[in-house]
């Protein structure tokens, strides 16, 4: 076994249960791509099995700190079967669930999403990599499905020196899907979607945004960056009058068109635009345009710290404009899936965006990932969706 020592004082994140092991944290040891290695403090003392990548800045990813745990074939089984048996702690009313959300699930490096009778699994890490046939043969067992698809084409593989991979890993047929969230039902594709094929995350965030639509009675919905149009029918189902829906990418607005159509609502209550959201805020403030209700669920502006002071002023920039554009007493729904973006960093970023605009809020509520999606607290850069609901004060 090759053991990977650390510098002196470096234990420190691991004797917490933190599962990442720097470059910089390491003294000594080395091992090959995806190799399990013994995590030694300066001193000798054991800390944890772990996934060696050698070309990572993660050079080191935590099995477990477990010393008597072997690191085998029946360690990802049972990590697995765990993994799945936790979901049904959480209330989730939905056939599309996260069944493994990496280093949450005690599984780095591993994203699995279940969509009514298909698997896709993202193996983003060299463990996940040495161990997939493992891990595969143990979700279709434990699941009982037959149809696993691969999407690992994350850009994080690039960083692990891995090459993208996506295809048909078991069984083989048609890769659209509909899924059952809620009241409605959601067409989405495993091949040629966001992240596994849809944003999972936001299942709860929709309900609440059907519930808000319900209860104000909403007449003109603005869905920014709508994708595929998920917010856009959970407005519709609210009973919002109409909904706006932009999105920069043609093939996405057509499955939102395809979405509104499956759940039985009126196209004419829809105005679905292949546009730039920016540019398309510009213009309606320009208009004096306003909207009852506001979705801001941009994609990743910064993946990480670095990018944190560009990212920060493309969200300012979008808030400001939205915040603008809410009638008095109207509704934004504001998020951020940057996981450079704190969630007090995003909250003053949007006070600022407030300010800029002449525009005080209430904050009605703080909203996060879907439960199946979840943090821990040993591992805090889990929470990488963080969302506010405001409601724009009126001011003499």
């Amino acid at each position: 076994m090759n053991i990977i020592r650390l510098k002196d004082g470096r234990e420190r994140s691991l004797l917490r249960r933190h599962p990442w092991v720097f470059e910089g944290a390491i003294d000594s040891g080395g091992a090959d791509s995806g190799e399990t290695v013994r995590i030694e403090s300066h001193a000798g003392q054991f800390l944890g099995w772990g996934a060696f990548s050698p070309s990572s800045k993660i050079r080191v990813r935590v099995w477990s700190f477990n010393e008597a745990q072997p690191i085998d074939a029946s360690f990802f089984i049972a990590r697995i079967a765990q993994s799945i048996c936790a979901r049904s702690l959480f209330d989730i009313k939905s056939d599309g669930v996260r069944l493994i959300h990496g280093e949450s699930d005690g599984l780095p490096g591993l994203v699995v999403d279940r969509y009514a009778d298909t698997l896709v699994a993202q193996f983003s890490s060299c463990g996940t990599e040495r161990w997939k046939s493992v891990i595969v043969d143990a979700l279709l067992a434990q699941t009982g499905l037959t149809r696993l698809y691969e999407r690992s084409d994350a850009s994080v593989r690039t960083l692990e020196g891995l090459p993208e991979a996506t295809g048909w890993l078991a069984g083989s047929g048609d890769t659209g899907i509909v899924i059952t969230e809620h009241d409605w039902k959601l067409s989405l594709d495993v091949a040629e979607g966001h992240k596994t094929g849809f944003y999972l995350d936001q299942r709860d965030s929709r309900q609440k945004f059907a519930a808000y639509a319900r209860r104000l009675q909403f007449k003109d919905v603005l869905n920014c960056y709508c994708y595929t149009g998920g917010f856009t029918v959970a407005a519709l189902a609210g009973g919002a009058a109409h909904v706006t829906s932009i999105d920069s990418s043609g093939p996405a607005i057509e499955r939102a068109k395809a979405n509104v159509a499956l759940n039985g609502f009126d196209a004419s209550r829809t105005t679905m635009l292949d546009a730039d959201v920016n540019a398309s805020l510009r213009q309606y403030v320009k208009d004096g345009r306003t909207f009852d209700a506001i979705v801001l669920d941009p994609p990743k502006f910064a993946p990480t710290v670095n990018h944190a002071e560009r990212a920060a002023r493309a969200y300012k920039d979008i808030n400001r404009l939205a915040l603008s554009l809410l009638a008095p007493g109207g509704v934004l729904f504001t998020y951020s899936c940057s996981g450079g973006i704190s969630a007090d960093l995003f909250h003053k970023i949007v006070a600022s965006a407030g300010t800029d605009a002449g525009v005080d809020a209430f904050i009605s509520e703080r909203m996060g990932g879907a439960p199946d999606h979840p943090m821990t607290v040993a591992f805090p850069e889990g929470e990488y969706l963080k969302g506010l609901v405001l409601i724009k004060r009126t001011v003499n």
